[in-house]
């Protein structure tokens, strides 16, 4: 059986290995794939890998071979799921495969605002606590996070476990969520009445729902007037949740104290974002997934996906 996966360099830049994938047949791996190169590099092919290469209506019907699609990653919206069921094409996804390191990438984002350790380090490597005639030298003030009330929006998998970690740091934990009172109390989560009441108390908000009509600019003017000019916002979910713009006229009117994201609404940002020059914004490039124990369980994943359809089972499917 043929094998070919399209755009493997996120997932595999070379420290992995496709072996197991190989065991299942005649594997082709590439970097990336252009749109117009789709076609010919899937021809005859019967089991295709995808992570952000688009299987369309239009594309399905071109492969008369095809039958599985192995998304390589979460999110599945690069395929057309209807036009695929119609025609008997097996769909898979690889889910929660990158929990602890999402989770591991806010408290990150949220340590480097409060401690601002790279600010500090910089400033060390720049010979300027040599020059202090203090013992302790700081560039910025300190912020303890203890006692402090930490918002999620969306708690799934990745929200319950950066609650987890939110509570370890002394923090008193909110979330909108569709779960119950009673269920979030059994896990010292208070549930919100709403986005109001999150946004206008929590001292942090995490956002962790995924994109639809209704969370697009989630975070909006509306909702960023209500949070406290002390207030810290992570984003590692998905990037048009913010409005940039909005959020970038907050952080510099000091309305908002910072910002850390790992996702941007154009990624990568080659019209630029208005985030990139915020002041107190802190970027990294969508990379919060990317760890390599969760790339390996990426791969694990994918490999035994593909194997089980092989097998006539099914594992992942959508």
């Amino acid at each position: 059986m043929r094998i070919v996966i399209l755009d493997g360099y996120t997932a595999n830049p070379g420290d992995l290995s496709w072996d197991g994938l190989r065991e299942l047949g005649e594997l082709e791996a590439f970097e990336r794939t252009k749109p117009e190169e789709l076609l010919s590099r899937a021809e005859g092919v019967e089991v295709l890998l995808t992570n952000k290469v688009i299987i369309d209506a239009e594309a399905m019907a071109a492969l008369p071979k095809l039958r599985y699609i192995g998304v390589l990653a979460t999110g599945y919206n690069v395929v057309d799921i209807a036009e695929a069921h119609q025609r008997g094409i097996a769909v898979t996804n690889i889910p929660a495969y990158s929990t602890m390191s999402v989770a591991q990438m806010v408290m990150a984002h949220l340590l480097n605002i409060t401690n601002q350790v790279a600010l500090h380090a910089e400033a060390v490597r720049n010979g300027e606590w040599q020059m202090s005639p203090d013992f302790s030298f700081s560039k910025s003030p300190l912020i303890e996070l203890d006692g402090m009330t930490f918002g999620i929006v969306g708690l799934g998998n990745i929200g319950r476990q950066v609650a987890k970690m939110a509570q370890a740091l002394g923090m008193q934990v909110m979330a909108v969520s569709s779960k119950s009172k009673e269920e979030l109390s059994k896990l010292g989560i208070r549930k919100a009445a709403g986005y109001e009441q999150l946004f206008s108390e929590a001292d942090v908000v995490s956002l962790h729902c995924p994109l639809t009509e209704g969370t697009h600019h989630l975070v909006n003017r509306e909702r960023l007037a209500l949070m406290k000019p002390t207030a810290i916002l992570i984003n590692t979910g998905r990037g048009p949740l913010l409005d940039e713009q909005a959020v970038a006229e907050a952080l510099a009117a000091k309305k908002l104290y910072a910002v850390g994201v790992d996702v941007l609404s154009e990624e990568p940002p080659k019209k630029g974002s208005p985030l990139i020059s915020a002041p107190n914004c802190f970027i990294t490039p969508h990379i919060a997934w990317a760890s390599v124990a969760a790339r390996r369980r990426l791969i694990d994943i994918a490999t035994a996906n593909v194997a089980a359809f092989m097998q006539g089972k099914e594992l992942n499917r959508i």
